[in-house]
């Protein structure tokens, strides 16, 4: 039998037209710039000379010229360079100040990253002549502390699970009695059930959820029963001891019907008075679901303008019949749930973006604090006095990329005073050559920057963290691993218990079977900042080499 030899066809001569006017960087660096940096594809009809080539058949065929010219990740324009270098923000010539959204000055210079109480006015003490105001302090006022308390921080990793998830962390919750059970969801639906007093137990269900996990709160009936709303449109109650679920709503009962038609449920909160579930979804739309029958009650509400995300559901913690609901409309809304109904809202919080997230004040109910996509955290000092514009706004970084969850400032539900909130930072810092992002402990009556918490293995962005409602703990959702923080015991520095840090792998998954896969998708990383992850996976490995020493 012959010999079949492969039939060669003819391809267009590809040109690499290099940009001589930029600097030369070395070969790690330029390496990077080739897969980072976008190309320039121009198809040049004119210019080829008749021995290019000898193949009658390319006759006419113009080369394919691949410009690697350097361009800008902000504005898309050839001639400079913007975003992240290492822990350096470098602004756009053609936009204004990253942080603050004006023009004048860049990032690095920008009087709000010195300062962050830059411009921001300080509380009044000045009284309200509002009646409501008047009743509302005379039955509570004296349950609020006017002295700040002696703030405790909690500024130290004592444990954590590396690789808990296959997917970033999207929400955290505490067990209501049992100080040292934590509750966290991720992106590709699994919840996690941890027990960080003994670290290493720990369980995963990956059978509850099929995708995003954007809110879980407990049964104020049963501690060992969760509720979850998800991307995948259903409503899920489980028990947590067996893993088993019950679907309570599913708003896409035919399976995927494209885009315009697949509801995804975001904001959730529970309404203790009325024994209900209430979620909302992303065409604007509030539900309410019976805890006690598991059925749906009522007809769907249109809260937020039609077609957005209803993002954030927060019943008011003093007068639960106050829902507060946040949105990609730029509002938050106050409504009153006695009489809700489409355009009943009591108050309408205008925002210049997406509102991430609204939570009305733990103890009394009578603030609110809103994040915002401009790079604002809001704040209300009274919902019973003048709500047309916020009593203060304090400028902070946590305009994040579409691969990252999305920053939200929360309380310290334990501190008396009712101003303290917690949030991750954005853009990085330089942390004695290492480019970190903290997370940030800030005063909202005053704007002032109270801590600043960073772990030098934590090199990812750390947007999701939330404060123990009893005691001094902080626990963070950085990529896919779960960290947890206490105040140091000493000023001398403690070395790290060996025993206090886990990496997970596939044996500890159940009912979804996902395994330990790496989200490149979605990696909490900056894309332009490929040394990091360098020295993540270095973190990662060290991490694995003091597991090793540990006996399970």
């Amino acid at each position: 039998m012959a010999p079949q030899t492969r039939r060669t066809t003819s391809f267009p001569r590809v040109i690499i037209d290099n940009d001589t006017d930029s600097e030369h960087s070395s070969s790690e660096e330029e390496e990077e710039e080739q897969v980072e940096e976008e190309e320039d594809v121009a198809v040049r009809n004119n210019g080829m000379e008749p021995e290019q080539s000898l193949d009658p058949k390319n006759k006419g065929k113009a080369p394919i010229c691949i410009s690697l010219k350097k361009v800008c990740k902000v504005c898309k324009k050839a001639g400079h360079e913007a975003g992240f270098k290492g822990a350096t923000y470098i602004d756009c010539p053609m936009k204004p100040c990253f942080l603050c959204k004006m023009p004048g000055h860049t990032t690095m210079s920008c009087p709000h990253r010195i300062a962050t109480e830059f411009g921001v006015i300080p509380a009044s003490h000045k009284c309200s002549s509002n009646q409501l105001f008047y009743v509302f302090e005379r039955q509570l006022g004296h349950t609020r502390s006017q002295v700040k308390p002696v703030r405790i921080i909690p500024d130290q990793v004592c444990c954590a699970v590396i690789r808990y998830h296959s997917r970033r962390v999207t929400t955290l919750e505490f067990h209501p009695t049992n100080n040292n059970i934590l509750l966290s969801g991720d992106k590709k639906g699994q919840v996690g059930v941890w027990d960080f007093g003994k670290v290493y137990e720990k369980i995963v269900y990956g059978n509850i959820h099929s995708c995003i996990v954007n809110n879980m709160r407990f049964s104020p009936a049963n501690d060992g029963t969760v509720y979850a709303a998800s991307s995948d449109g259903t409503i899920s109650c489980t028990d947590l001891e067996t893993g088993i679920s019950l679907s309570l709503l599913n708003l896409n009962p035919d399976g995927w019907q494209g885009p315009n038609s697949w509801r995804m449920l975001y904001g959730m909160d529970l309404n203790k008075e009325r024994n209900a579930v209430l979620v909302a979804d992303n065409f604007g739309y509030l539900y309410s679901v019976d805890i006690r029958s598991n059925t749906k009650t009522g007809e769907a509400i249109l809260i937020h303008k039609r077609g957005s995300k209803v993002v954030g559901l927060h019943c008011n913690p003093v007068q639960p019949d106050l829902l507060l609901s946040c949105g990609n409309d730029h509002y938050a809304r106050i409504w009153d749930m006695r009489r809700i109904e489409a355009r009943s809202s009591l108050y309408e919080l205008a925002h210049k973006r997406v509102v991430n997230s609204a939570y009305f004040s733990p103890l009394s109910g009578s603030k609110i604090v809103t994040t915002s996509q401009d790079n604002r955290l809001r704040v209300w000092d009274s919902i019973f006095g003048n709500l047309d514009s916020p009593s203060r706004e304090i400028v902070h970084s946590h305009d994040f990329n579409r691969h990252l969850t999305p920053f939200r400032a929360e309380w310290d539900p334990k501190d008396p005073s009712e101003s303290l909130v917690v949030i991750g930072r954005y853009i990085s810092e330089n942390y004695n050559g290492a480019a970190l992002h903290p997370i940030d402990f800030i005063d909202i009556s005053t704007g002032q920057l109270v801590a600043e918490v960073i772990d030098p293995n934590i090199t990812t962005i750390s947007p999701v963290n939330k404060l123990h409602p009893r005691e001094d703990i902080l626990v963070t959702g950085s990529s896919r691993s779960l960290f947890v923080w206490r105040p140091k015991e000493s000023e001398s520095v403690e070395p790290k218990d060996e025993g206090k840090i886990v990496v997970c792998g596939k044996d500890m998954k159940r009912g979804g079977g996902h395994g330990d896969e790496s989200d490149n998708s979605d990696g909490d990383t900056f894309s332009s900042k490929k040394k990091n992850s360098k020295g993540k996976k270095s973190n990662l490995k060290s991490y694995k080499s003091i597991n090793k020493k540990v006996k399970r």
